[in-house]
């Protein structure tokens, strides 16, 4: 794309496109002309090394030949075709899948993306149980349809939440903020559950059909459950004929260093929901992993839901290769190597040199660094909701040193590919110190610069996207 055709571009943009979760008149989005394996490159040609997978979807990268060719050649055979009638890729693709989610989840239901993923499962649930309710945590995100945005944690759910969707929330395990007082991951565990197990029964448990939760918190914060956690939730569902209802939208499909993130507990939940890392995000595919159980309820009862391009070809051509790729060249080994032996060793190197780092956590190629202002009293460094100057300098600086971040109020998240090379994990790794450094120099020093930085710079941030300037220009 040439500089007149990206110019074109943004023109375009601001005059015709409505952007999610914006405020509209003040955007200023990136263009982006070029993107392959962990780089993109922006209107001004400058290249960044992509640590967000875009939306945490590029599991294998930007422009992946294989998958990319498998699009070409079923669009050169069968481009569409209704949901009613059988194809090839489709029934390929629902086998792969089923072939490594866990348990007897064999049936899978297909949709255009991980929203209306957790929309039709909270339907099958509820249909199932006769049950109306499904409890879910705060700090969480499960989509931007009517009930997955009423099932979320976060700001995002307020102004969309007229309580009218039968949805609770209760509190989920989370450490470095308790909300019950634990010093430990064994009393944060036993204090979440028995807080779990005591809104159940002030909700009444002949109510609620589901618990939704995603096996491992994406967006808000990359929160990985004390051991044992997830038994105790299997425990309580069962115990109360409620189902199990794993969103695995970003964690899954590698992405925590196995198939699906709940596999690090050993726990087979009634439903899980996917999207995402299925074919890297390079046409929308979502869908619901079903158990026989669920399944039989409507093996003689019609089951009320369906979507246009549910299972469409070219998304799951798509998932084909992906898949295949990812058995073939051991791409959740890989992951999971590379959480080993290069995120978790250097980011622990990291949270040691900068004192604006209070936690670092994660597994796989799915990792946050909690930034705080203070790490005595964990104020944290941009507002829950919100950002500051001092997460906007980090931005800045590490775009201008061509690192594309993910921030979403005061973390920073490192999702780049699963295909990424460990030498440009570490190249990511490097510039992300070099902005911190720079920033916490800057924070000393009264100066309008990093105002400046954050305007002109590209970063990467949940529910806004800013356009990169020309490298150098700040």
């Amino acid at each position: 794309m040439s500089d007149l055709t990206a110019d074109r571009a943004y023109e375009l943009d601001r005059k015709h496109v409505f952007h999610s979760w914006s405020a509209q008149a003040s955007l200023d989005p990136m263009v982006i002309t070029k993107a392959e394996g962990s780089y993109i490159w922006d209107r001004y040609g400058n290249r960044l090394l992509d640590f967000t997978s875009q939306l945490v979807f590029t599991n294998l990268g930007h422009q992946h030949p294989r998958i990319v060719k498998a699009i070409q050649e079923q669009a050169a055979t069968l481009c569409t075709v209704a949901p009613a009638y059988a194809n090839s890729a489709r029934s390929e693709a629902a086998r792969l899948i089923a072939s490594h989610t866990p348990g007897d989840l064999n049936r899978i239901f297909f949709t255009n993306g991980g929203a209306d993923a957790n929309e039709h499962a909270v339907r099958m649930a509820r249909l199932h149980t006769g049950r109306h309710k499904v409890l879910s945590t705060y700090r969480s995100y499960h989509g931007g349809t009517q009930l997955a945005v009423n099932l979320t944690g976060d700001p995002r759910r307020w102004a969309n939440d007229t309580g009218s969707t039968g949805t609770v929330h209760f509190f989920g395990p989370f450490l470095y903020r308790s909300a019950f007082s634990a010093t430990t991951d064994e009393e944060e565990r036993e204090r979440a559950l028995a807080h779990l197990e005591q809104v159940i029964a002030l909700e009444g448990p002949g109510t609620i059909a589901a618990i939704v939760l995603e096996s491992i918190p994406g967006t808000a914060g990359i929160m990985i459950p004390p051991p044992g956690y997830l038994q105790g939730v299997r425990e309580l569902c069962d115990r109360h004929g409620i189902m199990l209802i794993a969103d695995e939208v970003m964690a899954g499909f590698g992405r925590a260093g196995k198939w699906f993130a709940i596999e690090h507990a050993e726990v087979v939940p009634d439903l899980l929901t996917f999207a995402k890392g299925v074919n890297s995000g390079y046409v929308p595919l979502g869908g619901v992993a079903i158990s026989e159980a669920i399944y039989q309820t409507f093996a003689d009862r019609p089951y009320p839901g369906g979507l246009t391009y549910s299972g469409h070809p070219l998304a799951c051509a798509a998932a084909v290769a992906t898949i295949e790729t990812m058995q073939d060249d051991r791409i959740v080994e890989h992951a999971a190597a590379l959480g080993t032996d290069v995120f978790g060793p250097a980011l622990r190197e990291l949270a040691a040199k900068h004192e604006w780092i209070g936690e670092v956590r994660g597994t796989g190629v799915f990792w946050a660094i909690e930034l705080v202002s203070n790490r005595e009293t964990r104020e944290p460094l941009a507002p829950y909701g919100g950002t500051s100057p001092q997460l906007a300098a980090i931005l800045a600086a590490s775009s201008r040193r061509g690192l594309l971040p993910f921030a979403n109020f005061n973390r920073i998240h490192l999702v780049p590919p699963l295909t990424i090379t460990a030498a440009e994990a570490h190249e990511g790794l490097d510039i992300l110190d070099q902005a911190l450094t720079e920033a916490a120099s800057a924070s000393h020093r009264p100066s309008a610069a990093s105002r400046l930085d954050a305007a002109q710079a590209g970063v990467h941030t949940v529910g806004e996207v800013r356009r990169a300037g020309p490298a150098g220009s700040a």
